[in-house]
């Protein structure tokens, strides 16, 4: 049974995992899609079916050729990422809607593909400095990659106008809030 998709989009740093985490957290109904990455790990934490499915660069070229994504793209040079159908098949199967936690290009082909079934929330920070202060929070970027974040974010800012909601997360509270505003208004809609 085919359920509702909602999705998380934000340049790297704005807090979108951080509001998806909370909706999860507060919502039995919704089942989270792990997206496919050829990335590696970061740090310790993260791990294989749990936070992303970790595949080297032929698996996924493998699993392109077999049409198994319903959308990917190399995000950043030779780091590729995409949602596999099988992830939405598991959650839907589950009775849940799924949740989506993807970057801009993601989210614009998921609401392209789910139309009327998906709610496209763009989330963003007030200004460039305060983004570029959280990713520097994060530890995990040099100065090479903090910039070339920064520069893709200015980009994908120039799309958030092609979402259904642009919410902006300056206190963090309110948005946690708003986030869960516009899921419980979603799930009531046809």
């Amino acid at each position: 049974m085919a359920g509702k998709a909602i999705i998380f989009c934000a340049p790297s740093g704005s807090g979108k995992t951080t509001l998806v985490k909370h909706l999860l957290q507060h919502n039995s109904d919704l089942g989270f899609s792990i997206s496919a990455s050829t990335r590696d790990k970061r740090g310790r934490t993260e791990q294989d079916g749990k936070d992303y499915h970790f595949l080297t660069p032929d698996e996924f070229k493998e699993k392109i050729v077999h049409n198994e994504f319903i959308e990917w793209e190399e995000v950043y040079e030779g780091n590729y990422y995409g949602t596999l159908k099988s992830e939405i098949e598991r959650v839907w199967a589950e009775g849940k809607n799924v949740i989506f936690d993807v970057d801009v290009k993601g989210g614009l082909n998921l609401k392209k593909y789910f139309r009327d079934k998906a709610l496209a929330i763009f989330v963003k920070v007030p200004s460039m400095e305060i983004l570029e202060q959280r990713l520097q929070k994060r530890g995990t970027e040099s100065d090479e990659s903090l910039s070339r974040r920064l520069f893709k974010a200015k980009f994908e800012m120039s799309f958030q106008d092609e979402f259904d909601v642009v919410l902006v997360n300056e206190d963090l509270n309110k948005s946690l809030a708003e986030a869960q505003r516009l899921y419980d208004d979603f799930k009531k809609s046809p």
